[in-house]
């Protein structure tokens, strides 16, 4: 597909997870016949050896950052007049900011179109061996800016736990909140250390005399998903947090498992 088969707008195009090999002819197809490409650069990571290839698979690209992204007039300008790719990690609409930027194209009349991707989510849930349908709502665990620490990620956890739902936990990757640096992946220990941090505050506003600790509940950690170096491991909270090794990391909190589920869970147990 050439620059001429490809009609003027923004297209937001999943290029899957970790691995190029993840994605599809069309999504190539497409990202190579734009006059222009772009990788959203920070509400999700490429590898850097993938990154590498990149160019090889889809031509020529720059990184665009937050404030681009979230202020894009530069790139809806661009969109009007030829066909721009704005390339995403994983699946383009699985965040906020992409939606934002359909509405924007809406809007003022600027083409606007989505290649689907592979979603890291979806492949998370399905390597960890619990049932899709018994997930709760999904939570983004943040950096602690300065002295404030946000409660509401573990509030949500317990919620799913309390109705038998599983938890998947998305680790944030900006230390600073602002977008502008490249990816700083959160790691396990950094993780269930934050989670442990809410738990105490937690505790402490509600006066629990002897609560059970997040270090003792169950954990799956997903490290690397979609590359050679994906790995797999369950058990407690804090034997997951000690496992070293990896790049991008997501955790799941089971709450009910069934007998297939605890069966799956023990096969994976810090494999």
């Amino acid at each position: 597909m050439t620059s001429k088969d490809v009609s003027p707008g923004l297209w937001l195009i999943g290029i899957g997870p970790g691995d190029l090999d993840h994605i599809t002819e069309r999504a190539k197809s497409i990202a190579r016949g734009c006059s222009k490409r772009y990788l959203e650069g920070y509400t999700a990571v490429l590898p850097s050896d993938q990154e590498e290839r990149l160019e090889e698979v889809v031509g020529t690209w720059k990184r665009l950052m937050r404030p681009s992204v979230e202020s894009p007039k530069s790139l809806l300008d661009e969109a009007r007049e030829e066909a721009v790719a704005l390339l995403v990690v994983g699946d383009p609409m699985q965040a906020t900011t992409h939606i934002d930027l359909e509405a924007r194209c809406m809007e003022e009349g600027v083409g606007f179109e989505v290649v689907p991707g592979m979603s890291a989510t979806a492949l998370a849930v399905s390597l960890s061996g619990l049932q899709s349908y018994k997930f709760g709502r999904q939570v983004t665990l943040p950096y602690p800016y300065g002295e404030y620490l946000a409660t509401s990620p573990l509030e949500m956890i317990e919620t799913n736990r309390s109705s038998g739902l599983h938890t998947l936990v998305l680790l944030d990757l900006d230390p600073t909140g602002m977008g502008f640096d490249l990816p700083t992946p959160m790691r396990p220990e950094q993780a269930v250390s934050i989670l442990d941090r809410m738990a105490e505050r937690v505790n402490e506003e509600r006066d629990i005399s002897n609560p059970t600790t997040v270090r003792e509940w169950d954990g799956i950690l997903l490290s690397d998903v979609g590359t050679s170096r994906q790995r797999v491991s369950s058990g407690s909270l804090n034997d997951v947090s000690k496992l070293e090794g990896g790049y991008v990391h997501t955790l799941i909190i089971p709450s009910n498992m069934s007998d297939n589920e605890k069966d799956a869970f023990r096969r994976r147990n810090m494999s």
